[in-house]
């Protein structure tokens, strides 16, 4: 292991927490996963988006920001870790989901926890296209996600590339999923794990098709 802090990052249904938590095992890291499943709010935002997403967004941050801080800040430098969503996520998703006044007040406060909490030294970026990410919701069967529109998917990719665009905190390493089944594909996993295992120059970005 290259890293003391890799994070797995992606669109809705790409994948992250099942590569993450493969990951860790294999490098018997610590394994962080994200506790979506305890925000009230999601459920609601699926159905009423404009009146539920400063909430959500707010819980989601403060959540995240708990957990890292917990999980990484205290012993970052004795065992590494591997999670399944960096803290930048709350503010990509924040961008698509919030209007301009409210995603002014959520920056401020974003900014406050973001300089107490470390960025990833590794951040694995996987990429479907939006066929397959729906492929992937539909076959998970979370009820509240079963009418995610194409279109809010892509306004969350394109968020994500245009941070990555622009980030120089971390190592990146951009992997098309498009077309494999990682999971599933033993040959296709050990190609992933070779490539997480490599060592990239931070702010530097590595793409690679599979």
């Amino acid at each position: 292991m290259n890293y003391n802090f890799i994070a797995i990052e992606g669109n809705i249904g790409s994948g992250k927490t099942s590569l993450a938590s493969q990951i860790a095992s294999d490098f018997k890291s610590e394994l962080i996963l994200e506790s979506f499943s305890d925000n009230p709010f999601l459920p609601k935002f699926y159905k009423d988006p404009e009146k539920y997403s400063f909430s959500l967004e707010l819980f989601f941050m403060s959540e995240r920001y708990h957990q890292l801080k917990d999980k990484i800040s205290s012993d970052l430098f004795f065992n590494n870790k591997i999670s399944d969503y960096f803290f930048m996520k709350s503010r990509i998703f924040a961008k698509t989901n919030l209007h301009r006044d409210e995603l002014l007040l959520f920056e401020k406060l974003f900014n406050i926890m973001l300089a107490s909490l470390p960025a990833p030294d590794l951040l694995v970026y996987l990429h479907s296209d939006i066929k397959r990410l729906q492929t992937n919701i539909r076959k998970r069967g979370r009820e509240y996600e079963q009418n995610i529109k194409d279109s809010y998917l892509e306004s969350i990719q394109d968020s994500y590339f245009d941070y990555l665009k622009k980030q120089n905190k971390s190592a990146v390493l951009i992997i098309d999923v498009t077309d494999v089944d990682f999971v599933n594909d033993l040959n296709t996993y050990s190609e992933i794990k070779r490539l997480i295992s490599k060592k990239y120059t931070v702010g530097s970005t590595e793409k690679i098709i599979l």
